[in-house]
């Protein structure tokens, strides 16, 4: 019976070193004018990213992805948080729902 502690604190000991050491990667987007800055962002494959939308215009703009399965309405002067991914290599397009003439991107999975 007193190998079961012992047992217990090698599992936890385990476990805790086979969790990942790096956190999510975090990227920002900035929508102003009514179009994305960057446009174009890159992030690693098989990876879950944390994206920040910062919306500096007065008007809303929904950021909207059919590929990546994602939609989210960021009000006028806030932002937003979107988690993409994990992703296979290859383009993923996103663009404004309010402003699709103007505001369009993409995400560049390598």
């Amino acid at each position: 019976m007193k190998k079961l502690p012992l047992l217990s604190a090698l599992l936890v000991f385990a476990l805790l070193n086979s969790w990942p050491a790096s956190a999510t990667p975090i990227v920002e987007i900035v929508i102003q004018d009514h179009l994305f800055y960057p446009a174009e962002i890159e992030i690693p494959a098989d990876t879950k990213v944390k994206l920040i939308v910062i919306n500096k215009d007065d008007a809303a703009e929904e950021f909207e992805s059919y590929e990546m399965n994602r939609e989210k309405v960021i009000p006028g002067g806030t932002k937003g948080i979107i988690f993409i991914g994990p992703l296979l290599p290859g383009e993923y397009p996103f663009f404004g729902e309010f402003f699709p003439k103007t505001a369009q991107g993409r995400v560049i999975v390598k």
